[in-house]
């Protein structure tokens, strides 16, 4: 098997490097972080591949050399110029130039695109007709995180291929391989902060995540505790990542929400945070809970959209906020 494929893609990756023919377009879509993207190259190299087996790319020949150099004439990777942006109408038009020629090498032309949900409106139409008739031998590899996302006539033009989420055991096997300096709490830490997928874990743990969420959480329970203000903790904070930082009080908010609404202990969320969510949905209204959260949601869009924002005063609005839950309404 390539050597690429991970151990849960094992299946899926028989039943696609099998195929004797294969569609002009896939879509390979489930949650971020699961190895999308890693099945997405391994299945453009075998497309490419002079000598393909249903092991994969042989990775001697000219084409696979050429891939392996990212100088492969054939090919072609799309994404948003920056993360998190849009994928432009301009940046598709340039990919349906790229389609409309003839492959050099006398073989396929395979395009990986990623995320198909980043196309606008403007760019999923400029894509549909190479989607429905792609020039010569073309084959379009579409990575979708939302598929709900995607117009239904994107979705409907390419054979859409859901990809395995690996068991919790599994992904813990995995990062065990990957993480081994680390012990199984920490692991099992990363992979909760991650969702459970496996390859976000990796990306999290590169980012000292862990040590940044020791930080975050002691800062949050002093703040309750009015051992340090608001504009204290935006300063120590400035260095983080804004995006984490916004996922996580999203994610405490709706914690907080449905305890108040099930009183169901076993879904707090992380240990680190359980006693917090309790004695905040004892303590806050509803009413501030959702006012917060929508707050939350509509900032987060604009870190997300990079908005020029004052990042301290970002986060020290956040905090003078999250510091009034408890309390009167």
């Amino acid at each position: 098997m390539a050597d690429g494929i991970l151990p849960w893609q094992s299946d899926l990756w028989q039943l696609l490097a099998g195929r004797q023919e294969h569609a002009h377009a896939y879509l390979l879509h489930g949650p971020a972080g699961i190895g999308k993207r890693a099945l997405a190259e391994q299945l453009m190299a075998l497309l490419l591949c002079k000598q393909p087996s249903r092991d994969g790319a042989c990775g001697h020949c000219k084409s696979c050399q050429l891939l392996a150099a990212h100088t492969h004439p054939d090919h072609y990777i799309l994404e948003p110029e920056e993360i998190d942006k849009a994928i432009r109408v301009d940046q598709v038009r340039q990919l349906v130039g790229f389609v409309s020629q003839t492959a050099q090498l006398g073989g396929r032309k395979v395009v990986l695109l990623e995320p198909a949900e980043a196309m606008n409106l403007n760019a999923s139409n400029a894509l549909l007709k190479s989607l429905e008739e792609p020039a010569g031998n073309t084959v379009l590899l579409l990575i979708s995180h939302q598929p709900s996302r995607l117009l239904p006539t994107i979705k409907s033009r390419c054979v859409q291929q859901s990809c395995p989420l690996p068991g919790r055991q599994q992904s813990l096997d995995w990062l065990g391989d990957k993480l081994a300096d680390l012990s199984t709490v920490q692991r099992e830490e990363l992979l909760t902060l991650a969702a459970g997928s496996p390859l976000a874990a990796l990306k999290l743990h590169g980012l000292g995540v862990l040590e940044m969420r020791v930080q975050i959480v002691e800062g949050v329970k002093k703040l309750l505790k009015q051992q340090q203000s608001p504009s204290q903790l935006a300063e120590a904070w400035n260095p983080f990542s804004l995006i984490l930082l916004f996922d996580w009080f999203c994610e405490w908010a709706h914690l907080i929400l449905r305890f108040q609404m099930t009183g169901d202990e076993a879904r707090l969320g992380a240990a680190d945070m359980k006693k917090v969510v309790q004695y905040l949905a004892q303590k806050s209204s509803s009413a501030k809970l959702l006012a917060l959260q929508d707050w939350l949601l509509a900032h987060r869009q604009k870190v997300l959209g990079k908005a020029n924002l004052n990042r301290v005063l970002l986060l020290e609005a956040l905090l003078v906020q999250w510091a009034s839950l408890p309390g009167p309404s």
